[in-house]
């Protein structure tokens, strides 16, 4: 399997995932033709996938401000 995409990580990665290692789901841009096709996947192994997903939720119930320049925590 694939080394994890997560910076100074060097383990090999279990899990596949849409979300960036920013913690956004990233478009591939091409005309795909199904959402499967559609945006970029990254390797993860499962501590740095957890991580990951921490900090998205963490953004996502943040009672703070929204007004940043994504449409929603994990959209690009």
């Amino acid at each position: 399997m694939a080394k994890c995409d997560s910076l100074d990580c060097i383990s090999k990665s279990t899990i596949v995932s849409r979300l960036s290692p920013d913690g956004f789901l990233v478009s591939s841009g091409n005309k795909a033709y199904s959402f499967r096709e559609a945006y970029e996947r990254f390797n993860y192994c499962k501590d740095c996938h957890d991580k990951l997903m921490v900090e998205v939720w963490s953004r996502v119930r943040s009672s703070g401000t929204k007004n940043d320049d994504h449409v929603a925590p994990t959209a690009v």
